[in-house]
């Protein structure tokens, strides 16, 4: 439990990463490709069921003893949280009403938001694109862990305790690496937050909102669909930045397992993923891939070769344009 990890920095590489060219060759052979972009006209309808979901447990679990309102928050809240937030990464990329209505995306990304307690809806889909564009850039893509996190969560205990307080990082990260002036739109996702957990406690007390607000916490925390995280872009294998995840927990997950399909192509909603990697199998087969992210989670800890500092980083040339 004591072992540290051999690595000291992260993967510097010099060259641009793989998901641009792949999706210029991929739609020069397979145009087809462009028939599967645009928004996915079920996903508002899941959304609103999730949410609808979620009321229905707020109001359940306001007379359970507490032992059952933490039993289910684990077992039932959490996933539907983590869940919630990858609809709100698949809002983020227009998904749910189109480009052409954007706004109607952020404000009802703000509504899926609802159920998981924290706002960070208007936030995300800033950072978030430029994590697309400028994957493993430094000082612009939030998605990679700070000097101090590679530094610090070094062995396989501190790397536990680091896979446990993943929301908290996700979080505070963005303030350390690319701070951002704050937008009306984010104000209004804050203001619009704070009151819907303010009506929850004042109609139904405190259970549906610790019920509400550690299902977040544990769902994205040390928790099976957590493994996501780790898997999509932390370098298992020397030089491989984005690996796909085909497993059944996609299901849960929007097919956000599906994630070099989904970099290479950020505008094809999740539910239509797999007819890429099925129109275009030379392409995916062959790129390393998961079956478990729970074993991932597993490998990280356990694999003193692997840290927060296991990504692939590179230095941005020429103009950036964020979001």
């Amino acid at each position: 439990m004591g072992n540290r990890v051999a690595r000291e920095d992260y993967e510097w590489v010099y060259t641009d990463q793989p998901h641009a060219d792949r999706r210029k060759e991929i739609l020069a052979k397979y145009p087809e490709i462009k028939s599967l972009m645009g928004p996915d006209p079920r996903l508002k309808w899941i959304v609103c069921m999730m949410v609808a979901i979620q009321f229905l447990a707020f109001y359940l679990v306001k007379d359970l003893d507490w032992k059952w309102v933490l039993f289910w928050t684990y077992a039932f809240g959490s996933c539907i949280n983590h869940s919630m937030t990858l609809a709100i990464h698949e809002v983020s990329h227009n998904t749910a009403f189109g480009n052409n209505k954007a706004m109607w995306n952020r404000y009802f990304a703000m509504f899926a938001n609802l159920p998981i307690g924290l706002p960070y809806s208007a936030s995300f889909k800033r950072y978030h694109l430029d994590h697309h564009r400028y994957l493993g850039g430094d000082g612009v893509d939030v998605d990679i862990p700070t000097e101090f996190e590679g530094w610090f969560f070094c062995t396989r205990f501190r790397k536990f305790v680091w896979i446990i307080l993943q929301p908290l990082f996700y979080a505070i990260r963005p303030l350390c690496i690319n701070p951002k002036p704050i937008t009306q739109l984010e104000l209004t996702n804050v203001a619009v937050q704070l009151t819907f957990d303010f009506l929850l406690y004042w109609l139904w007390g405190a259970k549906p909102v610790v019920y509400m607000l550690a299902g977040s916490m544990l769902g994205m925390g040390l928790h099976p669909i957590s493994g996501h995280f780790i898997a999509e872009h932390y370098m298992f294998l020397k030089g491989h930045e984005t690996y796909s995840y085909y497993g059944s927990l996609n299901l849960l997950t929007f097919n956000v397992g599906y994630h070099n399909e989904h970099h290479d192509f950020p505008s094809i909603p999740g539910r239509r993923l797999p007819m890429v990697k099925k129109i275009a199998a030379e392409y995916y087969d062959d790129l390393p891939q998961y079956t478990s992210w729970v074993k991932v989670l597993y490998d990280f800890i356990m694999d003193d070769a692997l840290s927060p500092y296991s990504r692939i980083k590179r230095k941005l040339k020429g103009d950036v344009k964020q979001e």
